[in-house]
């Protein structure tokens, strides 16, 4: 049985709303005790991760060797680097590439509108493969480069679509009276189009980086050189395929525990995209949902 609150909003009874609580601890418990262990291992003192086999749920004091060990200069300091260059020169070619192609698509007097969208939605379709991408790579001198990182991924079609639907729901006056100002396409498209579009590039431009940040299939392919790994590849070959970090690697003389060092590497990878996405998050149902049903 229900009861109604004063405005008629039907609240359950308190055994089901128990339940609902208790799942709801669970599924919590089960996201939050995880990410907890990998911190409190990368911040725990070596003895502690000895006595506990390798995960540490709360560390008996913080100890920052595993950080300072990556910090250092070596291996793991210039994966960082890489990463955040292949992240904010890829997010922001692939944001300005993708809202010029989303625009041009999206205005009924480009000619070559109808064939170039039909190209553009093909390829969602149908990929290229591995093999045909790796000698296209190689053929053009991309090997052991950082833009064999950017290049063959800088444009989704998901992205294109949902940026041209936004940009087709954009009040028509706006474009016409600004064309008879004498704007050209590329004023009404830097000066009316891009500020009323803030939330839907906020979002896309989040997603470009999470792929570019999360990124190692390309890496894995296209680079040879370790100096030129990216951070997502050093944590899969050191952390999920638990190869052994050594002094060398690191550039110091003392190692901390793997374990530490593996969690620490885990936990500097996740924590750029939670600083992130909590400023665009209050974009995401403007952005995408208006661009989706515009569409």
């Amino acid at each position: 049985m229900s009861r109604k609150l004063v405005h008629g909003t039907p609240i359950a009874s308190w055994p089901v709303r128990l339940l609902k609580a208790v799942v709801l601890t669970v599924f919590c418990a089960a996201v939050i005790i995880p990410f907890l262990g990998v911190v409190s291992t990368s911040l725990a003192p070596a003895e502690q991760i000895s006595r506990a086999g390798g995960l540490v749920l709360l560390p008996e004091s913080i100890s920052t060797d595993a950080y300072q060990s990556i910090f250092a200069g070596g291996l793991v300091t210039r994966a960082i680097g890489v990463s955040t260059f292949v992240t904010v020169v890829g997010t922001l070619l692939s944001l300005t590439v993708s809202s010029l192609l989303g625009y041009a698509l999206s205005r009924p007097a480009f000619v070559a509108g109808r064939p170039f969208l039909l190209i553009v939605l093909i390829s969602m379709l149908f990929s290229p493969g591995i093999i045909p991408t790796y000698l296209l790579v190689r053929g053009v001198g991309l090997i052991d480069s950082l833009w064999a990182l950017i290049l063959p991924t800088m444009v989704s079609a998901f992205n294109v679509v949902v940026l041209r639907a936004f940009f087709a729901g954009l009040p028509r006056e706006l474009i016409e009276s600004a064309r008879v100002d004498g704007a050209g396409e590329l004023r009404i498209f830097t000066s009316i189009v891009l500020p009323l579009s803030k939330a839907v590039l906020a979002v896309i431009g989040l997603f470009y980086a999470v792929g570019y940040w999360n990124a190692f299939f390309n890496a894995l392919l296209y680079i040879n050189d370790t100096t030129l790994w990216p951070l997502q590849l050093v944590l899969r070959t050191y952390v999920i395929n638990d190869t052994q970090l050594g002094a060398a690697e690191l550039g110091v003389e003392h190692l901390p525990p793997q374990a530490a060092i593996q969690m620490a590497i885990l936990v500097i990878s996740i924590v750029p995209i939670l600083i992130v996405y909590p400023f665009l998050q209050r974009h995401f149902a403007k952005g995408v949902l208006t661009g989706a049903v515009k569409g």
